[in-house]
């Protein structure tokens, strides 16, 4: 299978992801309406489903490993599908909360799948390479997300969100059983007793390393899900933009990400990951730093919305840099490496976006000192990693070459 293809099939995959979050922001409003609630409440089924997908991966990591990836790919898509429904059908902001808890367990299990299978065939600059281009299959969702929310939205009502995203579950499902799975060979199952699921999460938390780089994940990622979630509340009731031109606005980020994932491939052949890791993180942090004054002196919409296209689009060379690194040293535990890590990521990240609701005010500026205190954490990670860093992956890649050699 070719390597286009193969990230083709694994970014529809983890596109779910971007569509479960996304889809339904132009629809804030109308939920909000509907179900008798203001919009932070809205924007709380945001931060719980966030937060459910991190805990859910714990328990979905270490299955995949176990019992392989396709058994725990296709239960996921198949909770997700059925969620997704019963969201739908919710007619109070309790059931809705409830039912998006229940679709973050099926994304828990198409997250940790996804990186688990590039970690069983890839490695090192390879692996940060091909988490590149994944990305850019994958951010063709959010992109789309909000004008397909908008345009349902046009034609019917905010359900037949969610009824789109049970049918793309289902496209996804019987679209990798014709080209992925029955094309790839089998990876190797670790046949272990339940008991070392907790042991082996034990050997990953205590790689100081691994650690970091879950650190600078956790916190770069917060600063864009904390933008997400009240994205609608900066664009559509701050500055009263229409639902086509929060769209489009949006899809910039999404369009900066690209971007940088394209640059990041290049850059692959010249630095290595950890520098551009770096880099990433400090331009980020500069972009939010420059956000933050620029709406401390009454900014407009077009320095807002430049500082948070800038800041989203530095994920695009920082998550899978980091992925990549992070995965590389536990090559018999990518399930359970991966979900530790997207754990972390995505209940921290809920947990800090649903806080941030709680502190929004009057204007934005709470907002953007909320993510200026992430990003300058994440930096402090990333500047502050010991040259040991550099050397444990470059010791990795001279083992695999001598061992190539033998």
């Amino acid at each position: 299978m070719s390597t286009l293809r193969f990230a083709i099939l694994l970014g529809m995959t983890v596109a779910i992801g971007p569509f479960a979050l996304d889809t339904y922001l132009p629809a804030f409003p109308d939920i909000a309406a509907d179900l008798g609630v203001d919009l932070p409440a809205v924007g709380r089924t945001l931060s719980v489903y966030v937060f459910a997908l991190g805990l859910a991966q714990l328990v979905a990591g270490p299955l995949s490993d176990r019992y392989g990836r396709r058994v725990v790919l296709f239960s996921g898509l198949a909770i997700f599908a059925v969620a997704s429904v019963m969201v739908a059908l919710s007619n109070s902001l309790g059931a809705m909360m409830l039912w998006r808890m229940a679709q973050a367990i099926g994304g828990a299990c198409c997250a940790v799948s996804v990186p688990a299978i590039v970690r069983d065939r890839t490695h090192g600059q390879a692996s940060a390479s091909l988490f590149s281009l994944i990305g850019i299959v994958m951010l063709v969702a959010p992109a789309l997300a909000p004008a397909i929310g908008s345009a349902l939205l046009y034609q019917f009502s905010w359900p037949a969100i969610f009824v789109f995203l049970a049918a793309y579950s289902l496209v996804v499902a019987v679209t990798l059983q014709r080209f992925l799975f029955q094309n790839l060979p089998a990876a190797e199952k670790i046949r272990t007793p339940v008991h070392t699921l907790v042991t082996n999460y034990i050997k990953v938390i205590g790689h100081g390393t691994t650690m970091r780089f879950i650190a600078i994940q956790t916190l770069a990622f917060s600063v864009m899900l904390v933008f997400i979630t009240h994205a609608s509340f900066i664009y559509q009731d701050w500055f009263g933009v229409s639902n086509r031109m929060f769209s489009l606005l949006f899809a910039a980020n999404v369009a900066a990400m690209v971007t940088a994932n394209l640059l990041n491939r290049r850059l692959l052949k010249s630095f290595h990951s950890t520098q551009i890791l770096r880099a990433g993180c400090v331009i980020q942090a500069v972009a939010v730093l420059s956000l933050l004054a620029v709406l401390a002196n009454g900014g407009g919409l077009l320095s807002v919305a430049l500082c948070l296209v800038v800041t989203g689009g530095c994920l695009g060379v920082i998550i899978p840099n980091n992925i990549a690194n992070a995965l590389e040293f536990f090559p018999n535990l990518g399930g359970t490496a991966s979900a530790l890590l997207g754990a972390t990521q995505f209940a921290l990240g809920g947990l800090i976006s649903a806080l941030s609701t709680v502190l929004v005010g009057a204007t934005p500026l709470p907002v953007a000192l909320v993510m200026a205190a992430c990003t300058l954490s994440a930096l402090g990670f990333a500047l502050g990693a010991p040259q040991a860093m550099r050397n444990a992956l470059d010791m990795q890649a001279t083992a695999r070459e001598t061992i190539g050699r033998m």
